[in-house]
């Protein structure tokens, strides 16, 4: 990974502000093998789970936080064929998506809305022929390289059937991108939205024809892999504001070291619970998880700006800390956002206060 680590180091900041290198971060990534981390040996991955896949997003978030979320997009949808059981699909674009000649993009922010009852799917299907045609749009979908794409979202067809997941392919007749999103940050991500006008979906791109079975089972990875975004941010953050510290009466010491220790504690509640399973029938715990890095990346950027003092408001001094500031300002929104976890945490603390009433009476 040193390669990419230097390149990361010399193009971070054009990267979050800058389009000009959007094209560039997926070819870097496959370069250093990274999107080949925690995928089967026997499917041409490098092996491992996703636990060493959710480590290496982190290290990369350390650097840049813009080719650390492209890589989340693209091992997403490597995570989504691998847990599919439809092999032929898997076998059929795996190859391309590992050695970063294909982008994929994970479009199931919208579904994991909907499976905590959140929102409702924003696609609509009717049955045609082999397949489906296909009709909505995505709002805010990361990867989308101009250079073509395939992406996955959840569908709801029109007879009632369970919500199916789906791969769709830029080059197909209907499937229009938008510009990129005028972004505050991480603009060399190739975020955009996408439309979808009857577009024809054939059986063979049917990631899964049950979502609500499938999606509980795939999102532990998903937001695992998600919080490697925070736990990389918050782990170069603190690196910085101890070296700051380092050799100095510092009252900052204690308080930099007491958080990096509760991160780590927190990095390895969850790659045990995405490890073991726990989180499939357990998503309240992982949700609390999630929310516990964000605050965690919040802590940790104080502490960096009170190390930094003045000098994290002069240009000629920043060491990177005004584009970390920027980038943290993205994981509280990033879907799911905190608010909408906190609200499906509401609502299953109620139900559980509900059923425990009922018990009782």
């Amino acid at each position: 990974m040193a390669n990419l680590t230097h390149w990361l180091h010399m193009h971070a900041d054009q990267l979050d502000q800058s389009p000009e290198l959007a094209e560039t971060v997926l070819p870097a990534l496959a370069g250093d093998k990274l999107l080949a981390i925690g995928v089967p040996q026997e499917h041409g991955g490098a092996g491992g789970d996703v636990r060493d896949a959710i480590d290496a997003i982190a290290k990369v978030a350390e650097q840049s936080v813009t080719a650390a979320f492209v890589f989340w997009g693209q091992r997403c949808f490597i995570e989504f064929l691998l847990q599919s059981e439809n092999r032929a699909l898997a076998e059929r674009r795996l190859p391309g998506l590992l050695a970063g000649t294909q982008a994929g993009a994970s479009g199931l922010s919208n579904a994991m809305k909907f499976l905590s009852g959140i929102e409702q799917l924003q696609i609509t299907g009717a049955r045609h022929a082999d397949g489906l045609l296909v009709d909505g749009g995505l709002a805010w979908v990361t990867n989308l390289r101009k250079a073509g794409f395939v992406a996955a979202a959840a569908v709801a067809p029109d007879d009632g059937a369970p919500p199916v997941i789906v791969a769709f392919d830029s080059g197909s007749a209907g499937v229009k991108r938008s510009d990129d999103l005028d972004l505050i940050a991480l603009r060399g991500s190739n975020t955009a939205s996408v439309k979808l006008a009857q577009v024809h979906i054939p059986a063979a791109d049917i990631i899964s024809d049950n979502a609500p079975a499938w999606l509980p089972q795939v999102r532990p990875s998903f937001l695992g892999m998600q919080c490697g975004l925070s736990i990389g941010l918050a782990r170069a953050s603190l690196a910085k504001a101890a070296q700051i510290s380092a050799g100095s009466r510092n009252q900052l010491t204690p308080r930099i070291e007491a958080l990096q220790a509760t991160l780590e504690s927190a990095v390895a509640t969850l790659l045990a619970g995405v490890h073991d399973g726990r989180f499939k029938k357990e998503a309240p715990a992982m949700f609390r998880l999630r929310i516990q890095l964000a605050d965690v990346l919040q802590q940790a950027l104080m502490l960096e700006l009170q190390a930094m003092g003045g000098r994290a408001y002069l240009n000629a001094e920043q060491q990177g800390f005004a584009r970390r500031w920027r980038e943290s300002s993205f994981i509280p929104i990033v879907t799911p956002s905190l608010t909408q976890l906190q609200s499906a945490l509401q609502l299953f603390d109620s139900q559980q206060a509900a059923k425990a009433a009922g018990a009782s009476a």
